[in-house]
Parts: C-alpha cells; structure tokens; sequence
C-alpha cells in the first residue's frame, strides 16, 4: 500500500460566515478600545470582510452591530454561568474556582478582556437605548443563572437573588479596578468575599422542614 493511499487527508477548516465574524471582531475591539473609538472601517478590516457587508448584515448600522455584539456576548457567558454552576459540585467551591479563573483571564489578555458586555456598555448606556436595553437583558440573565442555582441549595428566592447580584457587582467591579491597576488580584479578593458570602447564606438556611 502506498504512502498516499494510508496518509490522512487534512481537514477542511469551515469558513466562519461573514456576520458571525462581524460580531467577533467587533466585540473584540469594542471591549479592547470602547466603542466610540472603534470605526466602522477598522471593524471591516479586522473582520475580513468587504465593504458594505456590515450594512447588510446591519441595517442600522454601528448601533445595531453593537446590540448584536452585546446578545452575543450575553449568550456566551450565560451559558459559562450555567455549565460552571452546574450540580452536583459544591456552590461555594465552584464560587472560588469561578473567580480564580476570571482571574486568570484578566492575566491572559493584559487585563484588557474581561466581561463581554460590561467594557464598554457603561460607555453606551447613556447614547443608545437599543444598546443599553441589550446589556440590561444580559446582566439579568447572569443573575438568573446563579439565582436559579443558588435556589436549588435551598436559598429563598429573595436571598438567593440578592447574592447573585452581590456576585455579579463584586465581578464586574474586580474587573474594572484590575484593568485599571493592571493587577488580577481585585478579582481573586472578590471571590474570597463572594465565597464567604455565599457560605454565610448557606449556613443561614432554615432548616428543611422548619416553620
């Protein structure tokens, strides 16, 4: 048999469709340089794509990329949120390695990555409506997700949605002043506080069958 009859044929990447890399890059350059500053053009550019193409994914435009990108991204971390808090695993050690490997995020991208949504949606709140009713819907589903889960340890709905919003606000804003100082450790103190949290809500729990 020969060579080329036993050799393994290499395979054929998929191309990724234009919108989707629309979306990308204009994430990434959102997140990394705000959305003011990103042009149009330097989006095309990055994405690798042709002129016009961006009008006809997005009729109207910049704005409705940028609610685009923010769906995205909220899928994306939803989905991160869930599969992370999944049972049967320990909430309050799943907590410390959630936080542990944001924090290993911030260092991997220079500290210029972090949240998908929240780099630049405090910059468009204001501007867009479009734009801030997507990262508001984003933001609500994070804290379903760990409410959902932290319901099903035994929290009331109330408690349990309330430390969901602490989470996501000591996250967010362990994010910021780790972009700023250039420093992941903000992140790692936030999940030590989220996980004590966390332990002192659990501890505070009515016992099963109590009145």
């Amino acid at each position: 048999m020969s060579t080329a009859e036993t050799s393994v044929p290499t395979p054929v990447p998929t191309p990724v469709p234009t919108r989707a890399r629309l979306v990308g890059a204009a994430g990434e350059l959102f997140r990394r340089q705000g959305y003011a500053a990103t042009g149009i053009k330097a989006v095309l550019e990055s994405a690798h794509a042709p002129y016009g193409s961006l009008y006809h994914f997005f009729p109207g435009g910049k704005a409705e990329l940028g609610v685009a990108v923010i769906d995205d991204g909220a899928r994306t971390f939803e989905e991160l949120v869930r599969t992370h808090f999944a049972p049967p695993d320990d909430v309050v050690t799943l907590v410390r390695s959630f936080f542990d490997g944001a924090a290993l995020v911030v260092e991997g991208s220079d500290s210029a990555d972090a949240c998908p949504v929240a780099t630049f949606a405090g910059e468009v709140a204001a501007a867009d409506e479009g734009m801030r009713a997507a990262a508001a819907a984003a933001f609500r589903s994070w804290i379903d997700a760990l409410t959902e889960r932290l319901v099903a340890d035994g929290l009331d709905t109330t408690t349990a949605r309330e430390l969901a919003t602490n989470g996501f606000c000591l996250l967010e804003g362990a994010f910021l002043l780790a972009r700023v100082t250039r420093d992941a450790e903000p992140v790692r103190a936030a999940g030590r506080a989220m996980a004590m949290l966390t332990e002192e809500a659990l501890a505070a729990r009515s016992p099963v069958g109590s009145f």
